[in-house]
This record gives C-alpha cells, sequence and structure tokens, in this order.
C-alpha cells in the first residue's frame, strides 16, 4: 500500500464540494484522491513536494484553503470562523427583518438597509462566492452557485430599483436587500447546524484516536543487570520490544504477554462488557486498559500495523467505497444545479411573460427555486449514514472496509461456512478414550507422554488430564523423546518401549485405521483416542437464524467428510462438502457466485483465496493475517457469532436508511421546487427550508447510533 499524504482543506461548506475537489484533481492528472468532506482533509498519494504543491495550488483555485497539517491548518478553527460569521451576518440581518413586525421608519430608508445589507453580501461572497466561482471553472457547480446567484440576485436588483427610483414612492417595491441577507443568514445557520452534526457522525473516530495511548515503557536491557525501563513515545517501539504496562495503563502496542497476569478492559476493541483475563503466551491489543495487574509483553506490532490504528483507518476511510446507491445519487447531484439554474430562468420567463406577474415577485419566484433545490441531501444522505454504522460497528469489535460492503452484504443470499476454526473454535478434545489393555497403564502413559508435545492434540489430552498429578506410577520411565510428526517415543526401566502417535506415524498395517492417536505398549496396543474439535456453542443458533433471513447456510471444509456431517446434522447445515484443498474452495466460490450472492466465513490461510472471491469476505479475528487482510470484515470480538448477525443487522438498517435519505432528498426537490416556482415560498423560507433538509438527512442518520 502506498503511502498518502493528508492535506487540511477549510471552505468545504456542501458534499458536492468534495464532489467537485475530486473530480478537478482527476482532471489535472492526480487520479487516487479521496476527499473526507466530514473531516475536512484530502488524501493524495504521498507526491514529490512539487507536485503536493500543485495539488494545493489546483485545491486553493477552487476557492477553498488548502495546506499540509504540519503547516497548522487544523480543521477545528473552521467552526469558530463560521461562528462568527454566522453572528455578524445574523447582527446586520435582523434590523432588516423588523420592518416587517414592527414600523420604524429610519429602518424602511432604502440608503439604511443598503448599508445594512453590506456586510453580510460581503461575507457571502467571501464564504459562497469563492467556492462557486470555483466550481463554475471546474465546470462542477456546487450548491454555492445558486446560493450565492440567489442573494446577489436580490441585492443588486435593490440596488438598481432604489438608484432607478430615487423620487420614486413605488421605490419600496423594488427593495429586497433583506431578502439578500437573509439568505446567505440562514444558509449560513444551517451549514453551522450542520457541521455540528456530522461532528457526531464520526464520534467513533475521535474515540478511537483518543484511546491510542502516546507512551510507552520500553525495557532496555533486559534480563541483565543493566535492566531499566525507559519510557519513550509509541513511534519509537519497535516489534520484538519488551514493554511493561501497569495498572490503569493502555496497552501501546499489539502484542504478547510474556510475563504477568492482569485483568484487561477491552470494551473499547471488543465490544465486550466484561474484562478479561490475559495470561502468559495471551494476545493483547494496543488501546485496550489493564485494570489489574502487571504485564510485559512483547511487541508484535506496533503504529499503523496495530488492530487499533487499523480501525481508525476503516472507520476514516469508509465512505470512499460508495454503494451503488449512493452512485445514482452522485450522478444526478453532477448535474441537478445546471437544470435548477435552468428551472430558474423558465420560472422568472413563465411569471412575467406568459402569467403577467410584476417583474419584483417573478425575480422572488426565480430566486425561491434557486434557493429551495439544495442538492446538499443528496450528497449527505450515505456518507452520513454509512460512517455512523461503521463507526458503531468499530465500536463493537466489528472491522467493516467501506459502504459498499455494507450493501453487498445485505444482499447475500448463500452463506458458505469454513468449519475448523470458523464453526468450530479450533480446539480440540477428547471424543472418546479407547481401552484395549489395562487401564491405569494407558491413563498414565497418556497423561505423562503428552506433557512432552506442544501439538493440539497433545493440548487435548493434557487438558483432559490435568489432575495429572493425582495419577499413581504405572511404569517407571527412564527415557521420553518427542519425534517431530511421529509423536512420542519411551522407553522404561525393563527396556520395553512405548509409542504415543497417529495411525499414519506408528504404520502397522495389522491395527485398525479411523482413530486420531494410538498407544503401543512393545507390540502391542493398548488404547486408541477419538479427538473432535469444539463445535461453537452458538454454532446452531447462528445457523437457524440465517434461516430466518432466507440465507442458504453451507459448510466447505478440508477436514473428512465423516466429521463434516456430524458437525453439519448437530447445527443445522443441509449442504456440506468435505476434503475440500483451497484450490476446491475457489472453484465452489467461483462457481456459486455465478447463480447466488455468496458471503465468506472463514479464519484460514486456506480460505483467503475464497474469501476474497466471495461477494462478502468475513474473517474471524482470531484466525490467519492473510484471511483478515483478503476479507470485507473483520470480527475481532471472541463473541463472533453474536457479531455477525449484528454486522448483518448493521447493514440491513444502513441500507435502509440510506434509501430513506435519498426519498427524502429527492421528495424534498421535486416537492418544493414546483410550490417555489408558483410563488408559495419566499426566498427567506425557502432558504430556511434548504437548510433544514440537510439536517434531516443527518438526524436520520444519526439514529443508528441508537437503532437496536
Amino acid at each position: 500500500m502506498s503511502e498518502k499524504t493528508v492535506l487540511s482543506v477549510k471552505g468545504m461548506t456542501c458534499a458536492s464540494c468534495a464532489q467537485g475537489i475530486t473530480r478537478h484533481l482527476n482532471k489535472k492528472g492526480f487520479s487516487d484522491v479521496h476527499v473526507f468532506y466530514e473531516t475536512g482533509q484530502v488524501e493524495v498519494d504521498d507526491l514529490p513536494l512539487e507536485s503536493l504543491n500543485k495539488v494545493i495550488t489546483e485545491i486553493n483555485s477552487l476557492g477553498y484553503k488548502a495546506a499540509t497539517q504540519e503547516e497548522g491548518h487544523e480543521l477545528k478553527g473552521t467552526w469558530s470562523v463560521l461562528k462568527i460569521k454566522f453572528g455578524i451576518a445574523a447582527l446586520f440581518t435582523l434590523p432588516l427583518l423588523i420592518p416587517m413586525f414592527v414600523h420604524l421608519p429610519v429602518l424602511h430608508q432604502p440608503f439604511v438597509q443598503f448599508i445594512l445589507s453590506i456586510p453580510v453580501v460581503i461575507i457571502g461572497i467571501l464564504h459562497f462566492g469563492k467556492s462557486a466561482w470555483g466550481s463554475l471553472k471546474n465546470g462542477i457547480p456546487n450548491m454555492d452557485v445558486l446560493i450565492s446567484i440567489g442573494s446577489l440576485t436580490a441585492f443588486i436588483y435593490s440596488v438598481a430599483g432604489w438608484m432607478m427610483s430615487l423620487n420614486n414612492e413605488a421605490s419600496m417595491h423594488y427593495l429586497f436587500f433583506e431578502t439578500s441577507a437573509t439568505i446567505i443568514t440562514l444558509v449560513l445557520m444551517g451549514n453551522l447546524i450542520e457541521e455540528n452534526s456530522l461532528k457526531k457522525t464520526t464520534s467513533a473516530l475521535e474515540m478511537l484516536t483518543a484511546i491510542q495511548p502516546q507512551k510507552a515503557n520500553r525495557i532496555v536491557d533486559a534480563l541483565t543487570e543493566k535492566e531499566r525501563i525507559v519510557e519513550i513515545t509509541i513511534d519509537l517501539l519497535n516489534p520484538n520490544d519488551l514493554v511493561i504496562i501497569r495498572t490503569g495503563e493502555r496497552i501501546p502496542a499489539d502484542g504478547t504477554v510474556y510475563e504477568g497476569t492482569a485483568i484487561i478492559d477491552e470494551a473499547s476493541m471488543t465490544g465486550e462488557s466484561l474484562p478479561v483475563e490475559k495470561n502468559i503466551n495471551d494476545k493483547v491489543m494496543a488501546g485496550t486498559i489493564v485494570e489489574d495487574g502487571h504485564i510485559k509483553i512483547f511487541v508484535e506490532k506496533t503504529g499503523s500495523q496495530t488492530i487499533l490504528s487499523s480501525m481508525i483507518e476503516l472507520v476514516k476511510r469508509s465512505v470512499l467505497h460508495k454503494p451503488s446507491i449512493q452512485r445514482l445519487g452522485d450522478k444526478i447531484s453532477a448535474v441537478f444545479v445546471p437544470v435548477v439554474i435552468l428551472i430558474s430562468i423558465v420560472t422568472f420567463l413563465l411569471s412575467y411573460f406568459i402569467f403577467n406577474i410584476t417583474l419584483p415577485q417573478s425575480i422572488m419566484h426565480s430566486i425561491a427555486v434557486l434557493v429551495i433545490s439544495c442538492p446538499c441531501a443528496m450528497g449527505l444522505a450515505t456518507p452520513t449514514a454509512v460512517s455512523v454504522s461503521i463507526g458503531r460497528a468499530a465500536k463493537n469489535g466489528i472491522l467493516i472496509k467501506g459502504g459498499d460492503t455494507l450493501e453487498r452484504l445485505s444482499e447475500t443470499q448463500t452463506i458458505v461456512f469454513d468449519k475448523t476454526g470458523t464453526l468450530t473454535t479450533g480446539k480440540f478434545a477428547i471424543k472418546s478414550i479407547n481401552y484395549i489393555g489395562e487401564k491405569e497403564i494407558a491413563d498414565y502413559l497418556l497423561a505423562t507422554l503428552e506433557q512432552y508435545s506442544n501439538h493440539p492434540i497433545a493440548n487435548a489430552i493434557n487438558q483432559h488430564y490435568k489432575n495429572y498429578s493425582e495419577l499413581k506410577p504405572a511404569v517407571i520411565l527412564n527415557e521420553i523423546k518427542e519425534e517431530k510428526g511421529k509423536g512420542v517415543t519411551a522407553i522404561d526401566k525393563d527396556g520395553t518401549k512405548y509409542i504415543l502417535g497417529s495411525y499414519k506415524s506408528i504404520n502397522r498395517p495389522d491395527l485398525e485405521s479411523g482413530h486420531q492417536v494410538y498407544l503401543i505398549k512393545g507390540e502391542e496396543l493398548i488404547a486408541t483416542i477419538d479427538i473432535e474439535d469444539e463445535i461453537r456453542e452458538d454454532a446452531a443458533e447462528l445457523i437457524a437464524w440465517i434461516k430466518t433471513k432466507k440465507i442458504k447456510p453451507i459448510m466447505l471444509s478440508g477436514d473428512s467428510l465423516a466429521r463434516c456431517k456430524e458437525v453439519a446434522e448437530m447445527i443445522g447445515i443441509e449442504e456440506y462438502y468435505g476434503e475440500q484443498l483451497p484450490t476446491d474452495k475457489t472453484k465452489f466460490i467461483e462457481e456459486k457466485s455465478k447463480s447466488s450472492k455468496v458471503t465468506m466465513v472463514g479464519d484460514g490461510i486456506n480460505d483467503a483465496a475464497a474469501l476474497s472471491l466471495s461477494n462478502v469476505g468475513i474473517a474471524m479475528g482470531t484466525g490467519a493475517v492473510i484471511a483478515m487482510e483478503t476479507s470485507d470484515i473483520v470480527l475481532i470480538n471472541e463473541r463472533h457469532f453474536t457479531s455477525l448477525k449484528e454486522a448483518f443487522r448493521i447493514a440491513e438498517l444502513t441500507i435502509k436508511t440510506i434509501k430513506q435519505n435519498l426519498f427524502w432528498a429527492f421528495f424534498y426537490n421535486v416537492i418544493a421546487i414546483p410550490i417555489a416556482g408558483i410563488g408559495l415560498l419566499s426566498p427567506m423560507i425557502a432558504s430556511l427550508s434548504m437548510a433544514f433538509s440537510d439536517v434531516i438527512v443527518i438526524g436520520n442518520s444519526l439514529r443508528l447510533k441508537i437503532k437496536r
């Protein structure tokens, strides 16, 4: 993945501004450009200084102010500037509105109204005019064009009417200074409300950024007499560093516990409300808090490689991959402004020349059409909903890579599961021990010999004999040795040889196959063990839930067909396939995808190709790194199936919310434009309702934060 440079941009007042910047930079040859309207940032490839300066110049030529983040152009100051602009505009607009309610002769004077409106118009030109002119030069007119034309038309017409009728009392009928000022003031107010609301849609991003530790206590010269603790910034941490974390501190990097025991709060990362105990060899994540105890960890991933950094990046970039439903809105928005200007002109011509409406009123109808027709709600309909949803998912341990993933997940018709590590825990357990010889000797040998192996099956046997110390020694062993891939051998004081291993490693044709472990004394078989991997306790419940969603579950595994059949029957899956190689899984997904929208759930290296080929790939966070990298969704919460169901619910609710937002945006314009055109909406009311249409869309998206 190439490095990125992030620029801070001031002056973006709507989502269509972001679209305009993107298209302009694309025209200038900068193809990999991502504009984040919500955070006021533009992300480009890591470019040479000369090219980067050109990008900044091009953005500034559109009427915005761009700079590198290092130069101090932080977004935080933008809101206070907007508040100042709104405050000044409101201060001068209020006296212009007073004559509508109270008869004050001085405020009816054209010169006084002109003087009061000048500061507001200047603010409007500086705030909206630059962006409008830049978008016109770019050939992609934005919402600011409509606001600028509407307010300036009212102001210029008022000045012209006043100048031409200085000695005529009728001049009052040509004064619309209050209309010009009110349009600007109300739209500024709408921008202010909109941006305050947008802050809430990115609260998940702020929360995740806030829990990122800035310092770490690195152990220098570990395990020597010179061992000491040095506090460093996290950017100086490297893999294999040894770090100590005490009670109340946040873990600075992803790693493995080397020493100590601690109770860790992982709620911010996984959504798990109960703290978890971590012991030696357990994995820990950056950003989580040590509630009690202290541990030393070996650092494995630092900086941008940690799960926390991945979550921040995914939430930030979530709106880049647009659902197809948004692309429809983008296409309409791109041609919307020119169409509205045309409708406004037609409205004036019809009003004045066909319906014989007075010139002032014809102009007001035309201006009302311009102001009411805000395409901004269309631009906000999808990214606000996606941002809230992916943020909520991230806080619950579900990493979703882009808004289009949510749309594709909601379309799922078939869901294919890997077995081992997905439907099962990946941990082995003893199903049965079959004694052929003396039970006491067999138990002692099984418990003793497997203490010398770290094989997963050995761990299952050791777990079965966890009270090993209570067993009476049945034989005295002089030599015990593990041979990788062959099992464990031992010799007792009388020279008798014992072998504990698989059917293949023992290589005795006279033995009955079908068991996982065999115990041999000399030439005599004294015990066999049948092993099974544990089925996740909520697997059957998940499959039943999936069926209620009219989604077909299928199991696809590399395990034996017999074991696949056993697991499938236990959890309620009717269609299953065993003994599948990675290439077989890939071919199956390719073939199935021709007739169905397929979601694949897996965790292993052998699932990576199938995950990448499926419509949506979902990886267990405890699985192989490559499986997580090739998937579209990663479930890092240990309650994987709860997270899986929640991912489906979030996808369903998000698409429903986007459709509601787009309906409102389209419906609003379809209804509002004709009403404004026939003169039932004044420009002032139009500007107020336009501002609140954006707020309604954002508010509807924010419901996703609390919706169950």
